[in-house]
């Protein structure tokens, strides 16, 4: 019985910090590789995926031409990729021109990633902002058109 008590008030403690590790509304402000500042609440109003993924990561590298389908088709879809790898942003634009995406990209720092977002713990790691602001959805793993229409409710 002890350990059940510990178990359950350790919980209770746990689940808190969990929930407080990603807002409901999460900010992101940031600079992107081409210079521009992208921000979240600039596109309030609008439907934004936010893609963690390094140009080393396999499955990150299968699922951008998808993204950038999907950005591209709706008008009311935008994206910003989050490079999130310590390595020369020389080396980003090297990999963004072998495999363009029509949506800005910006490094992240894998010591500092953005506070109101959980730091990846694995790659890839995409959240669904819905046009409220709020998230939608977060995928860990590789998604797809198919899985961006469902949660968007976007029809083609």
């Amino acid at each position: 019985m002890k350990y059940l008590f510990v178990a359950l008030a350790f919980a209770a403690i746990a689940t808190p910090l969990a929930a407080a590790e990603t807002p409901a509304r999460p900010e992101l402000s940031i600079k992107t590789l081409d210079g521009k500042l992208f921000t979240l609440s600039e596109n309030k109003g609008k439907w934004v995926i936010i893609n963690f993924w390094a140009t080393w990561c396999s499955p990150c590298i299968e699922e951008l031409p998808a993204l950038s389908r999907f950005v591209s088709a709706h008008s009311n879809v935008r994206a910003i990729g989050l490079a999130y790898e310590d390595t020369d942003v020389a080396e980003i634009k090297d990999f963004l021109a072998k495999h363009p995406v029509s949506f800005p990209i910006a490094q992240v720092d894998t010591f500092d990633p953005p506070k109101s977002l959980e730091t990846p713990r694995g790659l890839p790691t995409t959240y669904v902002i819905a046009p409220d602001g709020s998230i939608a959805k977060k995928f860990m793993g590789p998604i797809d058109e198919t899985a961006l229409r469902a949660v968007t409710g976007i029809k083609d």
